[in-house]
């Protein structure tokens, strides 16, 4: 058995490293590939390391068992996955290599060195670096063609991100091979030019040494620093206790000193982390659930400190040009459990976020400050998006791209993509457009709840509903085929989105494609779904998906016409192929009718259970009163009713019961 991704076939990989970060990155390779039989070795030449390691991952296992992650069998073929061993020859055969050592560059350089001669030449080689750029690390490996950093981040079999860092001689065919790769194991992989330190980690050690500077002065202890720093960046975890809990500080240490000499010179490892560092001593943080008060004056200070610190860190990494500011805030959010540094900057005005930077800058003299803040300020904030386009063969492909929530809609996403499409509307090299989703996971998983919670009339609903339905419109109606690929499930306005396409695709085998879920949570669907759905598969079928909430598999949606088939290949490729095929005229694809139907059927009596038969009867008046009137008319008629949920107490128990306790709980309806 192998793992199959385009040209890249994987029955071994090896990762050399037992310390900090290789059993996990180890751990998530053999939870993602252990389904296709590959062996995942964990090599080390220490066999201290080696058995801490291997205790470490199975318990990590062990506890995903205990919390239902995967089931006993499958942590049992994880462990059958990997091998801890401390012999080199277990390298051989191996089609990936990942380096995860000590962060010294001869260390490194002997690893790939021994790696090179045990393995054949199309094998990848990759490093965990932290910090070095390709061009040290791979130095004197034969063909650099085949090397790059893969940076991950703690802990690295959770966190979704991983910086991607070509050196100069870097195959830009391995670099897009490897960005879809990470992407089709589960990762949110961003590419980064060579530079030291990346992206991510100058703004997380400048956040650490921001910290530091300001326990130097005197402006609070740790832990009234690591709590002002939470409360001004919204980070997970205080500066303070994250690099207790992944033993930063030497490597922290270490990073500054170096970013002094290769980045800027207001990096610098302050006096305290060298003494802490040399005496291998922790931070005085905050106990779990320990309160820490702090005056509104010391507060105020350290806030104003940690956000012009952080807006002027994220703004000098975009400003140095290694790195699309979109994957940028995208990484930082998800990567270090921060606040997005654009999008926050955006939330707070541009102008304050402007004169944070220049305080900061003034009172740390030797940090430059971001011309790019000129541009975004004459701009009226940063220019950010959440999809990414790109033209194949003729075909615009936009991907929705929101991994944090699972690629969710909201009515700005929705206008980037009317956006793009009207840019391209003209142009003659593009003859069709795709839509897919990012990930493996999720399409969309549905309208953007937050923004749902905040209405609060029915005028509201229904001037929503109007909204979503007006580009969803204009994606129906536009002068060129367009393809959903359905890369995951699409539940509620996903599967809207996907209607209003001309044909639809999706993967092969999902045991959950679509669903509308929205009754489950007090409403009915506002964008087209009691009204795009029975005109595709018939009224009897969709009423039965739509009053019930029932999910439908890619087997049952390629039967019932919703989508025009299962893809066996690469999906995205399907979906070029099909659209090319539908504008030559080689494929003919059924259009949904505009006009209305002669619907006679009087509703079957449906077994709700804890549903609300409140909201039952509206969505059912949307279904049926709405199929007799043309489209046009009918989603007018759904965004009314949309409206018209607002007003029952069902809709605030469904959303309150949904942000309480998670979208399996079944909510305690009163059919008001």
């Amino acid at each position: 058995m192998a793992y199959n991704f385009k040209n890249l076939s994987i029955t071994k990989i090896s990762v050399i490293g037992a310390g900090q970060i290789g059993p996990d990155i180890a751990l998530h390779f053999a939870k993602s590939l252990s389904p296709a039989g590959v062996t995942v070795n964990v090599i080390d030449i220490s066999p201290q390391a080696l058995e801490k390691a291997q205790a470490k991952a199975y318990k990590k296992i062990q506890k995903g068992v205990e919390a239902g992650a995967f089931k006993p069998e499958q942590a049992e073929r994880i462990k059958s996955a990997l091998n801890f061993t401390a012999d080199y020859e277990n390298v051989r055969g191996s089609e990936l290599v990942i380096e995860a050592a000590t962060e010294d560059e001869n260390i490194k350089d002997i690893i790939f060195r021994q790696v090179e001669a045990l393995t054949s030449d199309s094998c990848v080689y990759l490093s965990n670096s932290s910090h070095m750029q390709p061009e040290v690390i791979f130095r004197n490996i034969k063909n650099k063609a085949r090397t790059l950093v893969a940076h991950y981040f703690f802990p690295a079999e959770i966190n979704p991100v991983v910086e991607l860092v070509p050196g100069k001689e870097t195959s830009n065919d391995l670099m897009n091979l490897l960005l879809g790769f990470y992407e089709n194991i589960g990762k949110v992989p961003i590419s980064v030019k060579s530079s030291y330190g990346y992206a991510i980690d100058p703004i997380f050690e400048g956040i650490c040494q921001t910290a530091i500077m300001c326990l130097e002065k005197g402006w609070g202890n740790e832990k009234e620093i690591d709590a002002a720093a939470m409360k001004a960046l919204g980070l997970g975890v205080g500066p303070f206790t994250a690099l207790n809990l992944t033993g930063g500080n030497p490597i922290t240490a270490h990073g500054l000193d170096e970013m002094n000499k290769l980045v800027m010179p207001w990096f610098h490892t302050p006096n305290i982390l060298h003494e802490k560092n040399k005496n291998k001593e922790a931070w005085n943080t905050a106990a779990r659930g320990e309160k820490i008060e702090l005056s509104a004056e010391k507060e105020m200070l350290l806030v104003k400190e940690f956000q012009g610190a952080f807006f002027a860190l994220a703004s000098y990494i975009y400003d140095i040009g290694i790195v699309d500011i979109n994957d940028l805030n995208m990484a930082c959010e998800m990567s270090l459990v921060i606040k997005a540094p654009f999008t926050f900057m955006n939330k707070v005005g541009i102008n304050k976020a402007y004169d944070l930077v220049k305080d900061f800058c003034s009172t740390h003299p030797s940090f430059p400050f971001p011309k790019v803040l000129d541009k975004a300020k004459a701009d009226g904030g940063w220019k950010l998006k959440d999809i990414v386009s790109a033209k194949r063969d003729g075909v615009m492909v936009i991907t929705i791209r929101r991994p944090k929530v699972l690629n969710a809609l909201n009515l700005e996403v929705l206008e980037q993509i009317k956006n793009e499409m009207e840019a391209v509307k003209n142009d003659a090299t593009v003859n069709a457009v795709v839509i897919t989703g990012f990930g493996v996971k999720a399409f969309v998983s549905g309208a953007d709840l937050n923004m749902l919670a905040s209405l609060k009339t029915p005028e509201e609903g229904y001037n929503n509903s109007h909204t979503f339905q007006a580009v969803l419109n204009y994606v129906e109606n536009y002068a060129k085929p367009v393809v959903c690929a359905m890369n995951g499930f699409a539940f509620g306005g996903g599967n809207e989105l996907a209607m209003s396409c001309t044909a639809r695709i999706c993967k092969k085998g999902l045991p959950v494609l679509v669903c509308q879920p929205e009754v489950n949570l007090g409403f009915i669907p506002g964008a087209g779904g009691t009204q795009r759905l029975p005109r595709i598969v018939g009224v009897e079928k969709a009423a039965d998906i739509l009053r019930t909430a029932r999910t439908v598999s890619a087997k049952e949606a390629a039967e019932i016409g919703l989508v025009y088939k299962e893809a066996t290949g690469d999906l995205v490729d399907e979906a070029i192929q099909l659209a090319k095929q539908i504008v030559s005229g080689e494929v003919k694809v059924k259009t949904i009718s505009k006009e209305g139907l002669a619907v006679n059927e009087t509703p079957k009596a449906v077994e709700l259970g804890h549903l609300s038969k409140k909201v039952d009867d509206i969505l059912v008046k949307a279904i049926y009163e709405g199929l007799r009137l043309s489209l046009t008319e009918g989603l007018d008629l759904e965004s009314r009713m949309f409206g018209e949920c607002l007003l029952t107490e069902d809709m605030k128990i469904g959303l309150e019961n949904f942000k309480t306790n998670g979208p399996k709980a079944k909510a305690n309806f009163v059919h008001k």
